[in-house]
């Protein structure tokens, strides 16, 4: 459609991070090398030059990823996957994970009945052997200007936990229920989730440090809530061992029929130009900052999917685009549950524009910020 996977706010957030992951790997008697070009040469261009008898990485249970894995091992690549992202190991489920509940309620319901919260965090080395002598030189990325963002997120490990201490610091935990759905500001929600999209900070650590501030202050109904949204990010993660690429169908889930959707009408969407206040100045928002609130992305996605009858894939895609925290399994999940094609049996969720405007931004506050 015209419009790159990954727009400049996210390229901002990952050069920042690299540049972060470099210096700690120096600290550590390592490096961090950068090169450009196909996974499968490049890695095998590696191999032959550092004799190296693997390649390990993250697992990542989506198509594309799953297709590249594929492509590198059938080269003769010894590739070693592990998962990591989720909050609980999938070892720990109460339940093999291709059988696990398609509703949300039953899933958590079956975690917590087991008593299950987190899997331990894994401990950092202290010291990692140095690379190897390479003939060939690091294809090093320019780097981007700096975020424009007024949230001020810095990639990066150090920044990641630097936020979370902060954070926990000022009891924004207790609050958070309450606050989840505002529109303007930086502690309304937790923004954690730059970081943990990008691996720069781990949900078992999240959890970890949100067990301890229960530990030291009580736990409430702030506390429990962050912990049941990283359930949900967990549960998102956990589907596509059950569904697969079946989750990446046109129709998704479904059997119904999708919208051929009008490119004026995406247009007008994408740059918020469709007449509609508010979603016009949430749709600003993500192009001006690369973020956008968890209300604000059901209200504009609602938007394009039922009043502007727009194919549901196009809007996972402008968002996979622009969103700093794009995440593959939260962003396929999220959308599939908006239109209806995902695992809930009772359809999708269309949104009341005026009845949202009227109970998140009655005064229009938000609307002038961003139009």
């Amino acid at each position: 459609m015209g419009f790159p996977r990954e727009d400049r706010h996210r390229r901002v957030f990952l050069r920042e991070s690299l540049d972060d992951l470099k210096a700690q790997l120096r600290t550590l008697g390592s490096d961090l090398l950068e090169y450009e070009g196909e996974p499968v040469e490049v890695l095998l261009q590696l191999m032959q030059s550092t004799h190296a008898s693997a390649v390990y990485c993250e697992r990542i249970e989506a198509p594309e990823e799953i297709h590249q894995s594929q492509a590198i091992q059938e080269r003769g690549i010894l590739l070693k996957e592990f998962w990591q992202s989720s909050m609980l190991s999938l070892e720990c489920l109460p339940f093999p994970v291709q059988d696990m509940p398609d509703m949300f309620t039953q899933f958590r319901k079956k975690v917590e009945n087991a008593g299950f919260r987190f899997s331990a965090p894994v401990v950092a080395p202290s010291k990692i052997p140095s690379l190897p002598e390479l003939a060939e030189t690091p294809l090093i990325r320019a780097a981007e200007q700096a975020n424009t963002s007024p949230y001020q997120f810095a990639g990066g490990e150090r920044s990641a936990l630097d936020h979370l201490k902060q954070y926990l610091a000022r009891r924004l935990p207790d609050t958070y229920k309450e606050t989840r759905n505002q529109l303007i500001g930086k502690d309304y929600s937790s923004k954690f989730s730059p970081w943990l999209a990008l691996g720069c900070l781990s949900a078992r650590t999240v959890a970890a440090e949100l067990t301890a501030y229960e530990q030291s202050h009580g736990a409430n109904d702030g506390t429990y809530w962050l912990w049941f949204e990283l359930l949900w990010r967990d549960y998102f993660r956990f589907l596509h061992f059950k569904y697969g690429k079946q989750l990446y169908q046109v129709q998704g889930l479904s059997d119904a029929p999708v919208m051929r959707s009008n490119l004026q009408s995406f247009e007008s969407w994408q740059a918020g130009a469709t007449g509609e206040p508010l979603v016009d100045a949430g749709m600003r928002e993500l192009l001006k900052t690369g973020y956008l609130s968890n209300r604000m992305r059901q209200v504009v996605a609602s938007y394009w999917i039922y009043d502007l009858q727009g194919d549901w894939r196009l809007g996972a895609a402008w968002f996979e685009s622009q969103l700093i925290d794009y995440d593959v399994y939260s962003n396929q999940g999220n959308w599939l549950y908006l239109a209806g094609r995902g695992t809930d049996p009772r359809g999708g969720r269309r949104f009341n524009i005026a009845k949202q405007t009227q109970d998140h931004d009655p005064q229009g506050e938000y609307q002038r910020l961003w139009l």
